[in-house]
């Protein structure tokens, strides 16, 4: 049941150089209800939980918790105070077992040594508190994502959290890890935890939670309840525009193959066979561990092949290398923009030209002037939102850090480009932004190979969807007969 109000945003306002990330935010959450939160990337939520975690100090205004007012608060206050915060990337030590994990810098002490059997058992009935079937002593790295997100859970809940604020809790997760991520949501609801639930996912918003804010551009817009919304004024809310169209229609028609795969073997994926062809999108679908990112790797030559050929252009194509695949005009956005797409230290402009510095070097000398032409014309062309093209991409938003990641490998000019997840963890404005620039690329008659978990997605800008299963080709579906449930079937292995 859902009860009085328990925390309260009064007049948050948080200045940086050049920059309001919170403006005048005035906001309440109630006892026991799953309150999401939603906004474009840069909207100011994740400035906006860092204040009530402690995390970063506002520039004015107060922040209440259980009537108490605080005029800034430090992370062990907020702790103290009952709120814990899981976010997107999680705080884990892989090394150290699940129980470690719950009980880090707060560990069980008998006398002076560690009381390691008081922590399993502890660590042990907090699993079964939240219905799951974990070894306490099993290690972080050993368990799948979807268990070590549920240790994070576990980790919350052991500090007998009130507040407990989940950043983006579901992008790494699976469809059944996601599904047992709900029902846990649901158990710690029911006993009266406030949830506060950060997500881009619209599936998610209305399934989990009561209410929903609307934030933009730093701003508090409204609260909502979910049940009295829907997906689309949600999104214009949200972005302050309409968006009508997300998978806009592409008229050309994709003939001629530019790249071919002859029973490819090597990286967990075995006998693959499939064209591409210039100006098409070609769908990668199934289930996560079935090979997608796996033959990807392959393509771009970060992986080696064991057995069969790419045919590129016409020709046997030998990548030993991802140097020898870009040299070839082979591009991949991955998965993990901050780990492998960026790096989050250096500026934009560094960033961009990565790729591209033979290009606009003379005697191994870099032109800045080329330089800073190249950044602009991309900055300019895929509307990143930045003041200068100087700023570290650390400091961007998740969208427009994919934006980063794609300027620099279409500052190469590639022929053929692998987007792994695009538009995984970035908001629905973005999204749309992203769609339309890979429409364009095909159009211009670039081979667009798309990896998605996402089924909408995956249907919506795919012109055709190969499927794998289990590190096989499970077959091959033409734009007439993609659908959920053929793409399903064959990533289960059903037909």
């Amino acid at each position: 049941m859902i009860g009085d109000t328990i925390l309260k945003l009064n007049h948050v306002t948080k200045l940086y150089p050049g920059v309001v990330a919170l403006d005048d935010m005035n906001m309440e959450f109630r006892e026991g209800e799953v309150h999401a939160i939603v906004g474009e990337n840069g909207a100011g939520k994740s400035t906006m939980i860092k204040t009530i975690s402690g995390a970063i100090e506002p520039t004015q205004g107060t922040i209440e918790i259980s009537g108490e007012v605080f005029h800034k608060l430090t992370p062990k206050l907020s702790r103290e105070k009952g709120v814990a915060v899981i976010y997107q990337e999680f705080t884990l030590v892989p090394v150290l077992s699940a129980a470690d994990n719950i009980f880090m810098g707060e560990y069980m002490m008998n006398g002076m040594v560690l009381d390691r059997k008081g922590m399993e058992a502890k660590a042990r009935e907090l699993f079964e508190r939240l219905h799951v079937n974990i070894d306490p002593r099993a290690k972080v790295a050993d368990l799948t994502t979807g268990f070590q997100q549920i240790v994070e859970i576990a980790k919350a809940v052991s500090k007998d959290a009130k507040i407990l604020i989940m950043d983006e809790p579901s992008a790494p997760l699976t469809i059944s890890e996601v599904e047992a991520m709900y029902e846990i949501v649901d158990r710690l609801k029911s006993e009266g935890v406030t949830i506060l639930y950060i997500s881009h996912r619209m599936e998610e918003i209305f399934r989990l939670s009561d209410r929903v804010s609307i934030i933009r551009d730093g701003k508090y817009i409204t609260t909502v309840n979910t049940a009295d919304t829907n997906k689309q004024e949600l999104i214009k809310l949200m972005v302050g525009r309409e968006l009508n169209e997300s998978y806009p229609e592409r008229q050309k028609e994709a003939k001629e193959t530019i790249l071919k795969l002859d029973k490819v073997s090597g990286n967990g994926v075995k006998d693959i066979s499939l064209e591409l062809k210039k100006g098409e999108i070609l769908g990668l679908g199934g289930l996560v561990g079935a090979g997608r990112t796996e033959l990807a790797q392959l393509i771009f030559g970060s992986e080696k092949i064991t057995s069969g050929e790419i045919i590129y252009k016409g020709r046997p194509l030998k990548i030993k290398n991802c140097q020898q695949a870009i040299e070839a005009g082979i591009a991949m956005i991955p998965e993990d923009r901050k780990q492998h797409g960026v790096v989050l230290d250096m500026s934009i402009i560094e960033n961009t030209t990565m790729p591209c510095l033979k290009r606009i070097s003379k005697y191994s000398v870099i032109n800045p002037k080329k330089e800073e032409d190249v950044t602009e014309s991309y900055k300019k062309s895929l509307l990143i939102k930045t003041p200068t093209i100087r700023q570290l991409v650390k400091n961007l938003s998740g969208g427009n850090q994919q934006k980063v990641v794609l300027a620099k490998w279409l500052a190469m000019n590639p022929e053929v480009i692998i987007f792994d997840e695009p538009t995984r963890g970035i908001d629905v404005g973005a999204k749309q932004e992203i769609y339309d620039i890979m429409n364009q690329l095909a159009d211009e008659g670039k081979a667009i190979i798309m990896i998605s978990s996402d089924m909408e997605e995956l249907i919506g800008m795919s012109d055709r969807v190969v499927v794998l299963c289990k590190g096989r080709l499970a077959g091959s579906l033409s734009k007439e007969e993609i659908s959920q449930e053929s793409i399903l079937m064959k990533a289960a292995g059903a037909e």
